[in-house]
């Protein structure tokens, strides 16, 4: 930025006496090069920076982290959802609860088929990360509507995780097999986030 100020005042003093003559002339194409220079020195170490930032924030993951991410995820949409059986005091938690039992079972026999499928195949680690153990046993201590509020908010955010991780396999993911069954699971994930969002506003 300090070359691009001292590049601008270059031109300007030199512009000013541009009339005294050629070497004024040849100075003045000289800064004004300069400058321009400058700012396209700015412009490409922005978009480095901008490159770097989104590559940081959503990098594809390989095969074995894929599947293993999402069984982790099925797992614990199943556990979570279990929980709302006997803890959540709205019906349409419940409702919800019900259905991402049945939906995650789904996605979890898709990931396996093909990971199976795959050469080598590759077999999928369900254990869950001491975050979502913990996220669990947090939510086992609640009750009635303090429990539906907690779960549901905590569905948004799962959903929105594995929005992304679908997404971006479905895209730019290495196995053909599991390429296909991101693509297929994405929309139902899209699904369910878009009623874990309703539940939420209605809260």
């Amino acid at each position: 930025m300090n070359r691009l100020l001292l590049s601008c005042s270059a031109i300007a003093l030199t512009l000013g006496v541009a009339a005294c003559g050629p070497k004024a002339e040849q100075a003045a194409d000289s800064a004004v090069n300069t400058a321009g220079n400058a700012m396209a020195d700015v412009g490409n170490a922005a978009s480095n920076v901008a490159n770097d930032a989104s590559n940081a924030l959503s990098p594809t993951p390989g095969a074995q982290e894929f599947v293993n991410t999402a069984a982790k995820s099925d797992a614990f949409e199943i556990a979570a959802a279990k929980l709302a059986k006997t803890n959540a005091a709205s019906a349409a938690v419940k409702d919800f609860a019900a259905m991402m039992i049945d939906a995650h079972t789904a996605s979890t026999a898709k990931i396996k088929a093909a990971s199976k499928a795959a050469e080598p195949a590759i077999t999928p680690d369900p254990a869950l990360t001491e975050d979502q153990n913990e996220d669990l046993a947090s939510l086992g201590k609640l009750k009635g509507a303090d429990f539906d509020k907690a779960y549901i908010d905590g569905q948004v955010d799962a959903h929105e995780d594995a929005l992304e991780l679908m997404q971006g396999y479905a895209k730019d993911g290495t196995v053909p097999g599991l390429k296909s069954a991101a693509g297929e699971i994405a929309p139902v994930v899209q699904k369910h986030l878009t009623e874990a969002k309703g539940l939420k506003a209605k809260m």
